[in-house]
């Protein structure tokens, strides 16, 4: 590829960029009507922030509430390792902001990403001159890579992946991502297939190092709630987990079918969407009762509802250790599936639909373990989950799930020296 070819290309991307910026900031107010907190300090996505410009951060970028999640180990591995590192945690997404307070210690600093044009992510730089910059998972963004080699900062991508899909999807803008996927000093890959994808899109130092979500501690007071809340029902409880549009719709339907369905959780990937799930389960005929209404435990109004809404944020290992089997959301429809690992380490056994492209690996391994099952729809998902919950099986694949989840730690430890290792080669 010429470099007339990257340079004309760039400068289409960075055009095109400014000229959306209007459109950007009008559909962050909107989104904020839902969202309050999008509407929070727009001014910083723009490259405008309070305080004297501050240097020596280790900066770490999750995009989103997943990203947030995974992160956690990370930070807490960065930590052990120097403790007296400064944080800074930034965000694309309410929910990652929001998330993100938790991993947040005195002195430590938060912030939205900046927007990828070359002036505001230039001040993004000259605010916080960071010592080393982390992207998480498949954050690539060509202006902002292209300013970090200009102010001296080692940029790695860790907790790496790259479906077959994304990368098809990447070749189209080759000549604006190749360059910038270049541009990383490491890269920080989930699996060989990642691994692999990432050197073929352009990554010239790529190390296997496994998935940080295997690292992540689920928070010991809300399994015990999970439980409780389990104990409570006294009928078999199955979690419809961070489904997506279209989903609900279509395990609704199947629900219905049932002559004595147990009962039905669902948690709704995104916030914004709990009031349409809430009007999908009323139109199916079903009594609901939603997590927010009551305080720790579920009280006779709750107990007596057919179908429990999960509509709270920051309670995933609450959800799945009240399950005793999982649907796990977006692989019932063409998303490539949310994150299975965490139904993992809550001893949660899963059934997953024919989408799971987001974590082939993993899914693939899960079911190996006999900590997760395949099926080809929602209607067979929701009467092998059915069967699972009720059966004599449900023992044994509960100790799968945990024993599959500790097989695969240890990212977070080798993500966190390789961190470092990148900033101290760039102070030298």
């Amino acid at each position: 590829m010429s470099r007339l070819r990257r340079s004309l290309a760039h400068g289409s991307y960075s055009t095109l960029l400014r000229l959306l910026k209007p459109a950007y900031v009008l559909r962050l107010w909107w989104r904020g009507r839902a969202e309050p907190m999008y509407r929070h300090a727009i001014g910083e996505r723009l490259g405008a922030y309070q305080g004297e410009p501050t240097a020596g951060w280790v900066w770490v970028h999750a995009v989103s509430l997943g990203e947030t999640r995974a992160a956690s180990a990370l930070v807490d591995a960065l930590r052990e390792a120097q403790p007296d590192l400064r944080l800074l945690l930034t965000h694309s997404t309410a929910t990652g902001r929001e998330a993100g307070l938790a991993l947040l210690r005195e002195g430590d600093r938060q912030a939205w990403l900046p927007y990828d044009t070359p002036g505001v992510v230039n001040r993004f730089f000259r605010q916080f001159r960071p010592a080393v910059g982390v992207l998480m998972e498949t954050e690539i963004w060509p202006n902002l890579l292209h300013a970090a080699r200009r102010f001296g900062v080692p940029m790695l991508l860790a907790n790496a992946r790259l479906s077959d899909k994304s990368q098809q999807k990447g070749q189209r803008l080759q000549a604006v991502l190749h360059p910038a996927v270049e541009s990383l000093t490491l890269v920080l890959a989930q699996t060989e297939a990642d691994a692999q994808r990432l050197r073929a899109s352009g990554a010239k130092s790529v190390e296997v190092c496994g998935n940080l979500k295997f690292d992540v501690n689920p928070e010991p007071a809300l399994l015990e709630r999970g439980r409780a809340w389990r104990r409570a029902s006294e009928r078999a409880v199955v979690l419809a987990a961070s489904t997506r549009e279209g989903e609900e719709a279509a395990l609704l339907a199947a629900w219905r079918a049932l002559p004595n369905p147990p009962r039905l959780l669902i948690v709704p990937r995104h916030p914004q969407r709990f009031d349409e799930v809430a009007a999908l389960v009323a139109q199916a005929g079903f009594t609901l009762d939603r997590r927010s209404r009551w305080g720790d435990a579920p009280d006779a109004q709750a107990l007596a509802a057919a179908v429990w809404l999960g509509d709270s944020m920051g309670e995933m290992p609450l959800y799945y250790a009240s399950a005793d089997v999982a649907l796990l959301g977006g692989s019932f429809a063409p998303l490539g599936g949310q994150n299975l690992i965490e139904a993992a380490a809550c001893g949660t056994p899963v059934v997953m639909g024919p989408s799971t492209f987001n974590f082939a690996e993993a899914a693939e391994r899960s079911i190996a373990a006999g900590a997760a099952l395949r099926v080809a729809d929602m209607a067979e998902g929701v009467a092998r989950a059915i069967e699972l919950a009720s059966g004599p099986a449900l023992e044994r694949a509960v100790r799968d799930a945990q024993r599959f989840a500790g097989q695969h730690r240890g990212a977070a430890r080798r993500m966190a020296d390789r961190v470092l290792e990148a900033m101290r080669a760039a102070a030298r």
